[in-house]
């Protein structure tokens, strides 16, 4: 039985993420802090690393129990504070963090806020994101030079299983308008569709170097090991991975937990 092994939010979005021992569900059904900021520029555009690369570069660590965000700039890869830092509270130093933000990038920017659903990629599936370890090593035996970490990074999923075999979750969606209920633990989430990639995970996730031929070697390869239970028609192209998700109202405030087991509701356990 696949089991929910790693749990990581991204407080701002496109910045780095926190990895934590469990999650509770926001009203909206993602996850509570997950994307629940996002840095706007002047025209409430994202500022995020489908727009500039400088984003790869900045540095975030957070101490949510204290609303706390450090930041600080490397361009080297290195994960460890180094050089100069600055904490800013997230509630009560907004416009401080938002000077901050707009002297790195060079251009006026805000920081905005939604406890509801944060500011998902795909704002019809605000749910967490779900991949299996064995889908990420797999990944890694494409591109040689990215170890298993970087791959997470690169890919920035909430959720991830152990216990299955690569593409395990490919399990998780059918046809469209067809979603795939399940459960981890007692939560209840539906698999809506393989999620559609951009141009991040071409890039190293901590310098912004783009892998060559990243992209193309990863549809080859996608295309290639697409399991025979996937639902074909959903692949209108193969840059895609992990599984969009969507969590009914009735599930607010619960939580999900490391350790916890899924199932599909069509199997579940007696």
């Amino acid at each position: 039985m696949p089991v929910l092994s790693h749990i990581t939010i991204f407080p701002i979005k496109s910045l780095d993420g926190i990895a934590l021992e469990q999650a509770t569900i926001a009203p909206g059904g993602a996850l509570i802090g997950d994307r629940e900021f996002a840095i706007v520029d002047a025209a409430g555009e994202y500022v995020n690393g489908k727009r500039t690369a400088q984003v790869h570069a900045l540095r975030a660590q957070y101490d949510l129990t204290q609303r706390l965000v450090t930041l600080w700039v490397d361009p080297t890869g290195n994960t460890q504070p180094t050089g100069d830092r600055t904490t800013f509270h997230l509630d009560q130093q907004r416009p401080e963090l938002a000077g901050w933000l707009t002297r790195y990038f060079g251009f006026q920017v805000q920081l905005i806020q939604d406890t509801h659903t944060g500011f998902p990629d795909d704002p019809a599936s605000p749910g967490p994101t779900i991949i299996s370890t064995a889908t990420l090593k797999m990944l890694t035996t494409w591109f040689p030079g990215i170890d298993l970490a970087a791959m997470r990074h690169r890919f920035r999923t909430n959720l991830e299983i152990t216990d299955v075999e690569p593409f395990w979750e490919e399990h998780l969606y059918a046809e469209a308008d067809r979603p795939v209920p399940f459960h981890i633990g007692s939560v209840q989430l539906h698999g809506i569709n393989p999620c559609q990639r951009c141009i991040v995970p071409v890039r190293d996730a901590y310098t912004g170097t783009p892998y060559p031929n990243f992209q193309k070697t990863f549809q080859t390869q996608r295309k290639a090991f697409l399991p025979a239970w996937a639902e074909r028609s959903r692949f209108n192209h193969f840059y895609r991975l992990a599984i969009n998700t969507r969590i009914p109202t009735s599930e607010m405030d619960k939580t999900l937990c490391i350790g916890d087991s899924l199932y599909l509701d069509s199997a579940k356990p007696a």
